[in-house]
């Protein structure tokens, strides 16, 4: 066992406060990662707060992981010291059902989440707010040159999470797309899908952040508090993904829909949404959701933002920020991804 600094929750709701972890010894096809900086996921503060149901404490949160390669099990060859690398939300699956035999291990029923999980072996996992870090090395995925650590480790979650479905409904050349919310996961499909060659559109509920939009590649950008906006764009999009948590008019969105579009929910909302079936029969319409990716989807992704230059924006912080930033994700105040310098875990 190694001994790691780390911050975690004791309990739903409580501060996040210094620690120290035990790592497991490396087992043969493990891989141990110097965590340089990891991500802070709005899920990392429900997940703390145990707002989606029973939680293990004491909680290590984080699942966007980007660090060095310093050691490696006996049986790994895709990795080696000195390597960077980076973990997104899940580090083990059972290998043999049929979504892990065709990459897509983020459905297997036995997929073991990065914290707030209990892997295989019976033991509890701890996340990313710590220095260290020991993962079976088919979880662990190369960061290529081209991006930055910092603003790599965001792309574990928010960049597959947007990546995904984007790659699944074609976005690209002659697609007008739109993106409710710019926020962490907003602005990563604004530049994910220019890059991809769609046209994009942001959704906002105001135009505070248009300038931002519009920077990092938006071509319009429209209010949703106007009502003008439903009717002025209605019939306009081969895909609308929404990124935030709050409750939707559905049948809104919908009718801003073309003939065959697909609204696709990545954000999360407290209460269930409602919609009229006339909305999809109407117009060949679908009406879904999308995960993170598996493994082969989430390398494709780094290797995409690798190539397009494409990094999350970022606020690093130290450790002991972590509490006000958890206050200012919550507050909306954030531009667009907390990324924690765990070079300060042990000094704060």
């Amino acid at each position: 066992m190694a001994q790691t600094h780390a911050i975690a929750a004791a309990g739903p709701g409580a501060p996040l406060e210094p620690t120290t972890l035990e790592r497991r010894e490396l087992r043969p096809d493990d891989v141990c990662i110097d965590i340089a900086y990891a991500g802070i996921c709005h899920t990392d503060i429900h997940q703390a707060n145990e707002d989606w149901g029973s939680a293990i404490f004491p909680m290590v949160p984080g699942h966007e992981i980007a660090g060095v390669v310093s050691a490696v099990g006996s049986a790994v060859t895709a990795h080696q010291v000195g390597d960077r690398v980076g973990v997104g939300c899940l580090v083990d699956s059972c290998g043999e059902c049929e979504y892990c035999q065709t990459g897509t291990e983020q459905f297997c029923r036995s997929s073991v989440p990065t914290y707030n999980g209990v892997g295989l072996d019976g033991e509890n996992t701890y996340g990313g707010y710590s220095r260290q870090v020991v993962v079976k090395d088919a979880f662990v995925c190369r960061i290529p040159e081209g991006i930055e650590l910092d603003v790599a480790a965001p792309l574990l979650c928010a960049g597959i999470t947007t990546y995904s479905p984007l790659n699944r409904w074609n976005a690209g050349p002659g697609k007008n797309v739109a993106v409710v919310g710019l926020g962490g996961l907003g602005h990563m499909a604004v530049k994910i899908a220019v890059a991809m060659g769609a046209e994009v559109t942001v959704l906002s509920q105001s135009l505070k952040k248009q300038e931002d939009g519009l920077r990092l590649g938006a071509k319009n950008y429209y209010a949703t508090s106007d009502e003008s906006t439903f009717s002025a764009l209605r019939g306009s999009f081969d895909l609308i993904l929404n990124t935030v948590s709050a409750e939707l008019a559905v049948d809104s969105y919908l009718a801003m829909l073309r003939v065959g579009g697909a609204m696709v929910n990545v954000g999360a909302p407290g209460n269930a949404l409602s919609y009229n079936p006339f909305s999809l029969i109407a117009g060949n319409k679908v009406l879904t959701g999308s995960m993170i990716g598996g493994l082969p989807e989430t390398q494709e992704m780094l290797d995409f933002c690798a190539e397009h230059h494409i990094g999350a924006e970022i606020e690093v912080i130290s450790a002991d920020q972590v509490n006000s930033a958890y206050e200012r994700v919550q507050n909306s105040d954030v531009r667009y991804r907390f990324v924690i310098d765990t070079a300060t875990l042990g000094h704060s």
